[in-house]
């Protein structure tokens, strides 16, 4: 049985890792207020946004953890198809939970719906990046954590599409995504802390990446992406602004006139 290590740098990928959670789901939280402010291909844009952004801050979340994450007798190398599959994985169910809301008025059922699918969706991000985990050894599982990480997560999913909903003001948004980051976190390494190994020591090659060959560039890309969209979603007008400076232009067109 490996000795599991999930913090090799200490403080540094659980701190970060957190962050990245909070700064994804306060974006896809903020595209989500818009999108419900919209309108035809505005609403459908904004609600990609929002899939885009809430998928790679899990994605970024998960993997960013993981750089902290060692087994002792073995090194880790990453599948990088699958690596990338989970990526995906993450933004096409998590899509269409933010999509059911965006689209589902408000009812209840949409929100169960859209909390379910987008649960899952996390859920399934986590273990199939957990699949492409490459060591000299067996993983097992916790069947008990495992339904745990799951459940946490469906929940969390419910409550921050619930928070896009019913949350307006950008420091309510702000205390949601701090709230949602923390669970994302918690489900994360409650799904670790399910995971046990048992070493089988060999010399032979592990194919994949390393973790500081794949997963590192491709966490800072996505962070990168993560900052740049949340300064164009900052930066761009509310319905509610554009309606104010369109009714501020009208007597002055009529003056003019």
């Amino acid at each position: 049985m490996g000795h599991l290590d999930h913090a090799a740098f200490g403080w540094l990928t659980p701190v970060l890792s957190y962050v990245m959670a909070c700064i994804g789901a306060a974006l896809g939280l903020r595209c989500t207020v818009r999108a419900l402010g919209a309108t035809g291909r505005s609403r459908r844009n904004w609600l990609v946004t929002a899939a885009s952004a809430i998928g790679t801050g899990i994605w970024t979340m998960h993997f960013v953890a993981m750089l902290g994450f060692g087994v002792t007798g073995t090194e880790i190398r990453y599948d990088v198809p699958l690596t990338i599959l989970s990526l995906l994985v993450a933004m096409i169910v998590v899509g269409v939970g933010v999509f059911a809301v965006g689209y589902g008025g408000g009812r209840p059922r949409a929100l169960f719906l859209g909390g379910l699918t987008t649960g899952l969706g996390v859920a399934s991000m986590h273990y199939l990046g957990m699949t492409a985990l490459r060591l000299h050894g067996a993983v097992h599982y916790d069947p008990v954590l495992v339904a745990l990480s799951v459940l946490i997560a469906v929940v969390a999913a419910t409550a921050a599409l619930w928070a896009g909903l019913n949350i307006k003001s950008p420091i309510a948004v702000t205390v949601a995504s701090l709230v949602m980051g923390a669970a994302v976190s918690s489900m994360h390494y409650t799904g670790m802390f399910a995971v046990s190994v048992d070493v089988t020591p060999s010399g032979e090659v592990l194919p994949g990446a390393t973790a500081m060959q794949f997963i590192f560039p491709l966490a800072v890309g996505l962070g990168s992406y993560l900052f740049l969209t949340s300064a164009f979603v900052a930066l761009s007008p509310t319905a509610g602004e554009r309606e104010a400076s369109a009714s501020a232009q009208r007597p002055l067109e009529s003056a003019v006139r």
